[in-house]
């Protein structure tokens, strides 16, 4: 039986460009093996089920609120001619008393020895849309915290960000702490995101924590990603319509 960790972290973000705005948010994510139906984890975290925070397989792997979880990464890897992991990690925010919102979540894809040898960052935005990034190393070697996995950018996740451009990924994912990093270059400037913390083993009291200092879950995340956009607007940058997202559902 294996575990869900919790990562009490933060994440920072840093525009580019000619309208500058940066910010530093504490938020919570769980790790868990997303093909492991029933991990241990305390009595107030729930997999698949109602709870004070859970995690769902609908909410990930597929469209919003159509997921099916694990098998998805699995038929994805397919298509693109990848070895099939050992196992299967999902890193995403839960919900919290039902409720769930996450911008992105990450499908970490480990071999027999448990190298990280592919990621899928699962984004979505606050018009309903979702796509996703697949990276891996061209080789298929193992993915190092020092490599830069490339994939262009072509969904639209902020109406103050032009369309064109790229993502340039590093992940670090050790046993007591992980580190995420994402810089965006074109459009208006660019931006760079991380999401770093500590990772411990999910529990009761780090829960209730969580839920005293970041009340709400991703209602909180809501609220802030719309306070930052109302700056964005306040200092002139310019606001873009959501175009149609793109047919295919996963690009590299």
């Amino acid at each position: 039986m294996s575990r869900v960790d919790h990562i009490a972290g933060h994440t920072w973000h840093g525009r580019k460009g000619a309208v500058r705005n940066a910010f530093r948010y504490s938020i919570d994510y769980v790790l868990l093996d997303a093909e492991d139906a029933a991990p241990a984890a305390p009595r107030l975290f729930a997999r698949n089920r109602t709870g004070l925070a859970s995690l769902h397989d609908s909410d990930h792997g597929g469209p919003p609120k159509q997921g099916i979880g694990a098998p998805w990464v699995r038929q994805v890897l397919k298509e693109y001619q990848l070895p099939q992991p050992h196992r299967i990690e999902l890193l995403a925010q839960p919900r919290v008393l039902g409720h769930v919102f996450n911008p992105v979540s990450f499908w970490l894809c480990r071999d027999e020895a448990g190298g990280l040898r592919q990621v899928i960052c699962e984004v979505s935005n606050t018009f309903g849309d979702r796509h996703s990034y697949l990276c891996h190393k061209p080789d298929g070697s193992v993915i190092a915290a020092s490599d830069r996995l490339t994939a262009a950018k072509i969904f639209h996740v902020s109406p103050f960000q032009q369309l064109d451009g790229g993502y340039a990924f590093r992940f670090d994912i050790r046993d007591d702490r992980i580190g995420i990093w994402i810089d965006m270059t074109g459009g208006d400037g660019g931006l760079t995101a991380t999401l770093v913390g500590p990772r411990r083993a999910l529990s009761n009291r780090g829960l209730l924590r969580a839920m005293l200092r970041r009340p709400f879950g991703s209602r909180r995340v809501l609220a802030l990603i719309h306070w930052q956009a109302l700056k964005l607007w306040w200092k002139g940058a310019k606001y873009r319509p959501r175009p149609e997202p793109p047919e295919q559902e996963v690009s590299r």
